[in-house]
């Protein structure tokens, strides 16, 4: 994948000089077509540093493999989400092991490319509005049944980090140089949120904390296996406080 069709993500937030929420009766939710390429193009140039090629906005206007949903206002384009169904084999090999190993390399995750808004319309709830029709979107349907979705965002758009971690998605990675922003090399993070029953892989706590858990609804008199709950079970709580202490 190369830099220029990276995606890039904003929070949408925090002008207060926009119109009011309870005011945008006009506000409409619809996907893009081939005539809003020069108006989808200006946007991007304008929300995201990104340079991305003319191809790329020939594709997210005129093919169904990805979800371009547009927020209108007056017929005017003032929010826009880009995103696809991917394989998850596809994505970076520092990204693939955001789901546990025994999924199928061919699993498939939903990545967002872009979601910005217009600066006279932030702070009003619409980046909100477009993720969670994109959200509901991937849950309503079950083939393929998408267990997470991704995203990348660069480390110095605290913004976008703070909506991002509201709306449930966690940090994955740290990736280094992964933007080239008028020929500059700038740092990335991945996001992640899990969705339809997902979770990352199981370390060895969550291991120790399952089968503590499993050996406690067990109903037995033999003492050694009270036991070996009571010693699992400090295992766990231990290694539990040991990663709490190197992580504060």
């Amino acid at each position: 994948m190369s830099h220029a069709s990276r995606g890039l993500v904003e929070d949408g937030s925090c002008k207060q000089d926009g119109l009011p929420l309870c005011s945008l009766a006009e506000l409409k939710l619809r996907f893009l077509c081939p005539s809003d390429l020069p108006e989808v193009k200006t946007l991007c140039r304008e929300w995201f540093p990104i340079e991305y090629p003319d191809v790329w906005y020939e594709d997210i206007t005129t093919h169904q493999r990805f979800y371009a949903l547009a927020a209108t206002f007056h017929s005017q384009i003032i929010g826009l989400l880009v995103a696809e169904t991917k394989p998850l084999s596809k994505m970076n090999k520092e990204d693939q092991d955001i789901l546990p190993p025994s999924l199928t390399v061919q699993t498939q995750i939903g990545y967002i490319l872009t979601l910005g808004v217009s600066d006279a319309h932030r702070g009003h709830g619409i980046a909100s509005l477009l993720l969670d029709n994109y959200l509901a979107q991937l849950s309503a349907h079950e083939t393929p049944r998408i267990q997470a979705v991704l995203l990348h965002v660069l480390t110095t758009n605290q913004r976008a980090i703070a909506f991002y971690q509201r709306r449930n998605f966690v940090r994955h990675t740290f990736l280094p140089y992964y933007y080239n922003i008028k020929g500059k090399p700038k740092d990335g993070f991945s996001y992640v949120r899990y969705i339809n029953g997902g979770h990352p892989p199981w370390t060895l706590i969550d291991y120790l904390q399952h089968w503590t858990r499993a050996l406690s609804v067990v109903e037995v008199c033999w003492w050694p296996v009270r036991v070996v709950s009571k010693f699992w079970g400090l295992i766990a709580r231990s290694a539990t406080a040991v990663m709490t202490h190197r992580l504060s």
